[in-house]
């Protein structure tokens, strides 16, 4: 997923940090996104080695972690120590509670879910996405994501999630 958003985020005129834990992994997606935007003087893309380069000038992070609560966590923790105050959490997930991984962070207001799964973000195939905000995400957060998924070429959605935060 995370090869396939980082394309369609620099096409669209986005500035793109790609990292991925394995090596191997972030230099298959170099050469696969390169072959891909081969035609293109400045793709947008950056590769890095580390989530603190991937996340030190952002302002809006999307993982590409697999949707298990463990995982989900353990990304959400390093975001949220590694990038500046400012910084936005879109975090794919079908099976959390937006409420719940939003309260482990210091930036609550700050995140919100997007529930896809990784073939409907990748393939692009059916445009339509719901994104759900639990309180307390501000308009402001709900408002950056759901535009950054509109110049992706998606649909989005918005729920606003009835569930409490666990605090």
């Amino acid at each position: 997923m995370g090869r396939s958003l980082a394309v369609r985020a620099a096409r669209a005129g986005f500035r793109v940090f790609l990292e991925d834990v394995l090596p191997t992994n972030l230099q298959r997606a170099r050469e696969s996104i390169g072959r891909e935007l081969a035609s293109q003087l400045q793709p947008g893309i950056v590769f890095v080695s580390s989530i603190e380069d991937a996340v030190r000038e952002a302002d809006l992070v999307v993982d590409c972690v697999p949707d298990e609560l463990e995982s989900k966590l353990e990304i959400l923790w390093l975001v949220d120590r590694m990038a500046p105050p400012r910084t936005v959490i879109a975090t794919p997930t079908l099976n959390l509670s937006i409420a719940d991984l939003a309260s482990c962070t210091n930036r609550p207001e700050k995140c919100v879910a997007v529930a896809a799964t990784i073939a409907e973000l990748s393939s692009g195939a059916e445009p339509k996405i719901t994104l759900r905000a639990a309180p307390p995400a501000s308009e402001a957060t709900v408002s950056q994501v759901r535009d950054f998924w509109q110049e992706l070429g998606f649909q989005p959605t918005v729920e606003q999630s009835t569930e409490s935060p666990p605090y």
